[in-house]
């Protein structure tokens, strides 16, 4: 596989933070940088979701122009290059498959998961806590499946399905009486945890947390697009009672469109 291109990139980009290159880039540093590195991680997302592979390509273009502005600030401040992202990167690689590169042997992608954790942990023998190492900086639902997988493999776990259904009761019971109580720090709190404890559900049963959420949010915009389509009347102007027949008409109006694909 050539790497022309890719060589021929690494040296626009070093083009555009030059002396006489592009006033924008030049004034860029890791933090202005920062906003940018997620909405392209976002936009890559979406257009994985769309099954448009045309549009990931460019987009995927957008989030490795993020790592090359972000490697050859670094270079410029003499504290690395593309280079040693590359060459970190390909032995950490090699070391957590000595399936691959070694002689170890799985069964599994469950058993390359157990490995690389546990090699994972050997390198970072700084992290004391199970705990260490979670972003401060991700979505907070992703943070929470995240934190709780780790708890798990400890063995920090419900005894049953059936207990942890009762623990998401127990929770709603205590936000309720937050509420008596109109203390919004507490009901914060309290609402955290109904939150947490659901994230856990959804790993009981192996659904990703996030993926369902989103699922969830494009199926209501989609519900009330299709309100929209078919309200006679400005929104504003419907009562409760009209707003769930009409909720209702989306729905089977949906329904009946997907039957149709």
């Amino acid at each position: 596989m050539e790497v022309k291109e890719l060589k021929a990139l690494i040296e626009v980009i070093a083009k555009l933070r030059a002396p006489d290159g592009c006033p924008w880039d030049r004034e860029q540093t890791h933090m202005t940088l920062r906003p940018n590195m997620l909405e392209e991680a976002y936009e890559a997302v979406d257009a994985i979701d769309s099954g448009d592979l045309l549009n990931l390509r460019e987009e995927l273009g957008d989030v490795l122009l993020q790592v090359l502005l972000h490697s050859q600030i670094a270079d410029e401040e003499g504290a690395f290059n593309i280079e040693d992202v590359a060459k970190e990167l390909k032995e950490k690689l090699i070391h957590r498959h000595p399936h691959v590169f070694g002689k170890a042997k799985v069964n599994s992608a469950d058993d390359v998961i157990v490995n690389w954790d546990k090699l994972k942990q050997e390198e970072k023998t700084y992290r004391k806590s199970i705990m260490d190492g979670i972003s401060k900086s991700q979505a907070a639902l992703m943070s929470a499946q995240k934190i709780s997988k780790k708890a798990v493999k400890v063995g920090f776990e419900w005894g049953d399905v059936d207990s942890l259904y009762d623990c998401i009761k127990s929770e709603f019971e205590e936000f309720k009486e937050a509420v008596k109580e109109n203390n919004k720090e507490h009901m914060e709190d309290e609402f955290g945890d109904i939150l947490f404890a659901t994230v856990n559900l959804a790993r009981w049963y192996k659904i990703d947390a996030e993926q369902a959420l989103l699922r969830a949010n494009k199926k209501f915009i989609r519900r009330f697009k299709k309100m929209e389509e078919l309200a006679t009347k400005p929104l504003e102007e419907y009562n409760l009672e009209e707003y769930d027949k009409l909720w209702r008409s989306a729905k089977k109006a949906i329904e009946s469109e997907n039957a149709q694909l």
